[in-house]
């Protein structure tokens, strides 16, 4: 019996917008309890999904499949397994506090929410799409409100980073369309996801343009297409600025789903489409992952403002996700530990999405929180925190510690899984990477000396304590980064079995040309 609760995670946003727009634009109260009632229900209807979901399954469930186009074979098809689960399961959960860490907002209140939850829509139906035209729509439907979002309601520089937002994520997509059309040409005229995993290997074989392996080719493309979004060093320059730019909620989106988009991709896509080319692309996906590793720590070290600090630990924490799915190749002739570690590696990849996305949004927020209140967020410019705004002092320690991989966190499982993974083929990059825990730690713990310690600022002598409200924005997200921390294995056991589907594919047929 099909249950369309996929499509009611999708559409419930929409119903939200729609239901705005019979409302005042005078009255705000009303559109942001619209906003939270929508992004409420959505949250729900994943708990649901969850609790229903088989975990020993390894394939797609809950699928829902109908023409939409069909003289070119475009299906409104949905599916969810075991690697877009997890982040089926964040996306609401975080547009849903994010409500509440919007709430402050009072300039054009009706337009901002509408766009959140049309971003909200975008972001789910990516991760549900089993179809590449209905993938593409969803990915292209996030670009516009995220835009707005950051050039209407950021910072002083909002249009200069909404628009290197949007050119580097236009750039992206067309790279991404210009594959899509190749993959539907050259594979049969479909761009079902299952179909195309199933023959894109053998019919992709031998093909070559301009001299060149079309899957090659193909995997390049897609590639730098995800790697902005990720983003993957040297296309990363957009991140800090947006970050920076945008309002406190959209920053918790931008980092905490946003950017997860582009490993779901590699994973879904370059991964399930043409496994022949991880094995070519690997090591070099390895170097990737180090250079962010180190690349984004340093610069995270060098940062005067809190915010840019947080973005750039984002472009860090990426590169253990990287580096654990470059570990897939790990698993060799299927003997062994080396499978072991393809699984520890891949699923250590899978654990980084979710757990970014839990921690930077806990650090985003905490970060606006203070900026709330001293209209500021210069580092040197605070002291002695701690004092009148213990609570904080203490929420904000959790998310630190998190942030930096302390053992009993969630962070620290995942990362010691890609590293678990990656070194049996990448010894020298995983050791060389090890590095970034320690710079992670160097730069978050002066961050928090300098702000929570030391003499006090008398400005902020009467600073006032974090709120209920915001308190009710951190917390959940706490209990679940301790919570996963200790037991890793209710994220893990969620997925294994997809991991296992994934580095199967991979090896097979992955060696069979």
């Amino acid at each position: 019996m099909q249950t369309h609760i996929l499509s009611w995670l999708i559409w419930l946003p929409v119903a939200g917008i729609v239901a705005m727009m019979f409302v005042p634009r005078e009255r705000k109260d009303i559109i942001k309890v619209i906003a939270a009632v929508a992004t409420g229900l959505q949250t729900w209807v994943a708990v649901i999904l969850l609790l229903n979901y088989d975990s020993s399954l390894g394939t797609f469930q809950f699928l829902e499949k109908m023409d939409w186009i069909p003289a070119f074979h475009i299906h409104y098809s949905l599916g969810v397994d075991g690697l877009s689960l997890p982040m089926v399961l964040l996306t609401p959960l975080l547009s849903f506090l994010a409500v509440f860490v919007s709430w402050n907002i009072d300039r054009a209140t009706k337009g901002y929410f509408a766009l959140f939850l049309l971003l909200d829509t975008g972001m789910i139906g990516v991760f549900l799409a089993l179809d590449f035209f209905l993938f593409y729509v969803f990915w292209e439907v996030m670009l516009l409100p995220m835009y707005f979002l950051i050039g209407m309601w950021g910072g002083p520089q909002r249009e200069y980073a909404a628009i290197k937002f949007f050119l580097y994520t236009l750039v992206g997509s067309v790279l991404m369309l210009v594959a899509m059309l190749a993959l539907y040409f050259t594979c049969g005229q479909t761009f079902d996801f299952i179909t195309l995993s199933q023959t894109a290997p053998e019919q992709l074989q031998g093909v070559t343009w301009w001299g060149l392996s079309a899957i090659r080719v193909i995997w390049v493309l897609l590639f730098i297409g995800f790697a902005i979004k990720v983003p993957i060093f040297p296309l990363h320059t957009w991140l800090p600025l947006a970050h920076v730019e945008a309002p406190t909620a959209i920053s918790v989106i931008l980092a905490g789903i946003l950017l997860k988009m582009g490993l779901y991709g590699m994973l879904r896509i370059n991964y399930g489409f043409l496994p022949e080319a991880v094995w070519w692309f690997a090591g070099t996906l390895a170097v990737l992952g180090l250079i962010n590793v180190i690349w984004g720590a340093l610069c995270a070290l060098a940062q005067k403002d809190l915010k840019k600090l947080v973005a750039y630990s984002s472009i860090n924490h990426m590169g253990y996700a990287l580096l654990g799915m470059a570990a897939v190749v790990a698993a060799g002739a299927m003997q062994g530990e080396n499978v072991q570690a393809a699984q520890a590696g891949l699923a250590g990849a899978v654990f980084q999405m979710f757990n970014h996305g839990t921690i930077s949004a806990m650090l985003f927020i905490l970060v606006g929180v203070v900026y709330d209140r001293a209209h500021h967020r210069e580092i040197e410019g605070f002291g002695g925190l701690a004092k009148p705004m213990p609570i904080y002092a203490g929420v904000t320690m959790v998310a630190f510690f998190a942030g930096l991989g302390l053992p009993g966190m969630s962070g620290f499982v995942s990362e010691f899984l890609s590293f678990v993974g990656a070194f049996p083929v990448f010894k020298v990059i995983v050791i060389l990477s090890t590095l970034g825990i320690l710079l992670n730690a160097a730069y978050f713990l002066r961050a928090y000396l300098k702000i929570f310690f030391g003499p006090l600022n008398e400005k902020y002598a009467t600073i006032p304590e974090i709120n209920g409200r915001e308190l009710f924005t951190v917390v959940p997200l706490a209990v679940i980064t301790i919570g996963l921390g200790v037991f890793p294995h209710l994220f893990l056991n969620l997925v294994k079995n997809t991991i296992d589907v994934v580095i199967t594919q991979v090896v097979q047929l992955g060696n069979l040309f």
